[in-house]
């Protein structure tokens, strides 16, 4: 049976998931965990060794209809400094903390758009971050560059900081459907932005673009992945467009009779996939791509990727501790959550406080099934002895979750001694079979389309 009429029988079409990019999903954090247990877990952290750190700027010179991001507009430069203030603020609260010898296996800048940043404060930032922490022989030092937001003194900043990997989204490049979107970013000024990132001796370079936008058609998207692939870039998320106008009000303004059906989404994944695929890109997971010497492929091929709120990674810190609003920590303990709204967080810092707002602690079925889940979306396998050497599980136990999961898809997956396996025509499945793991009740949140 071909896979369209697999998910047509089972009627998975238009079914609706998490992303999975943490367990539990952030739609199940709780009031439960607070600043006292987010410090109780930094204090704990083992001294002289890795995290990484992510620092979340949520402002933007224009709000790009589709994007589901917690952020927010300016035209001036004035909320951006008050922001700044209070990210130094917060690193100073976390340094004072923060157990020694600690170094960054990772730092990463994210938005919202980073970029919107001056010079000086961008070189500001960094200073007060690696004063907290230096980074880590290998480190790595990313940041969110939006083409339309940068200029050479900026990226002399960023170089001079250290930024050794950049981010850069496209989303598409077809003239009609940046109209649609509310993202008007020709390819010139995208092309322009990659080679002054080059050209300052940034070795590493990521993409996004998007599968499931208005108007997409075979021939559209292939276009835009074949100038996206002009730009030679090391690594591309191949994200599908979550359309969740009940979430994101601003993407009532795209039409939604103009979006591309569950089975045409699928398609056009498909050609995109094939153009990666034919030039030389290793296949990362669900939806990432990447050279074959970039981190992505080498910890794929070692049995190291790993998953995370930036999607796949192959940062093996145990810690990732995420500052400024609506940010994510993740501990060995469980999750912590920033407040949100900017005020809220802003207030909480000036107060000599973090501003902690929610979070989950983990159980031992919470380990088990991320990992699982984390296993599957990774490496399109369960392997069951690892799960019974590092949970101390019985077999039985494992088997019960397996036997589930192969009752939900029928058909579609092996089970062996070894494990539990996803053959690569069932692998557009592996979100939705992530869920037949996942313990946690669906109807809390709406999601995005599966496919």
């Amino acid at each position: 049976m071909t896979m369209r009429k697999q998910l047509a029988k089972l009627g998975l079409f238009d079914a609706k998931v998490p992303r999975y990019t943490s367990y539990p999903t952030a739609p199940h954090f709780s009031n439960a965990v607070g600043e006292d247990d987010y410090t109780s877990w930094i204090k704990a952290i083992p001294p002289s060794s890795n995290i990484s750190l992510y620092l979340h700027v949520p402002f933007c010179r224009r709000l790009c209809w589709f994007c589901a991001c917690r952020t927010q507009g300016t035209q001036s430069e004035a909320p951006v400094a008050t922001y700044l203030e209070t990210l130094k603020a917060e690193l100073t609260l976390l340094k004072r903390i923060l157990p020694d010898g600690i170094r960054l296996s990772r730092l990463h800048w994210g938005g919202g758009t980073p970029t919107l940043m001056s010079a000086a404060m961008m070189s500001d930032l960094a200073g007060t971050v690696f004063d907290v922490a230096p980074m880590a022989p290998q480190g790595e030092f990313s940041v969110e560059i939006d083409p339309n937001e940068i200029d050479d003194a900026r990226l002399d900043a960023l170089a001079a900081a250290g930024m050794n990997r950049a981010s850069i989204g496209v989303q598409d490049f077809d003239d009609a459907i940046q109209q649609t979107i509310g993202r008007i970013q020709g390819y010139d000024i995208t092309r322009d932005a990659v080679l002054a990132i080059r050209a300052r001796g940034v070795t590493s370079l990521n993409a996004d673009i998007l599968f499931g936008l208005p108007h997409q058609s075979r021939a559209r998207i292939t276009e835009s992945v074949q100038k996206l692939l002009s730009l030679n870039p090391d690594r591309v998320a191949l994200y599908g467009y979550a359309h969740v106008p009940w979430m994101a009000k601003r993407q009532q303004m795209i039409p939604s009779d103009a979006l591309p059906t569950p089975e045409e989404r699928l398609d056009l994944f498909d050609t995109a996939r094939r153009l990666f695929l034919w030039d030389g890109y290793a296949e990362i997971g669900i939806d990432h791509f990447a050279t074959q010497t970039d981190g992505l492929t080498v910890a794929q091929r070692s049995g190291q990727l790993r998953r995370n709120f930036q999607g796949y990674t192959d940062d093996p810190a145990d810690v990732l501790i995420g500052v400024g609003a609506s940010s994510i920590s993740r501990f060995p303990q469980g999750y912590a959550q920033n407040a949100p709204a900017t005020g809220a967080h802003t207030a909480a810092i000036r107060n000599g406080r973090f501003s902690v707002a929610k979070g989950h602690r983990f159980t031992p079925d919470d380990r088990l099934r991320g990992r699982m889940i984390e296993m599957l979306m990774c490496d399109f396998r369960v392997d069951r002895h690892a799960l019974q050497d590092s949970f101390n599980v019985t077999d039985a136990v494992v088997q019960s979750l397996f036997d589930k999961v192969m009752a939900d898809f029928p058909g579609m997956l092996t089970l062996d001694t070894d494990g539990l396996g996803v053959p690569v025509e069932a692998r557009p499945l592996a979100r939705m079979i992530a869920r037949s793991f996942d313990a946690y009740e669906m109807s809390k949140a709406g999601h995005s389309s599966a496919i």
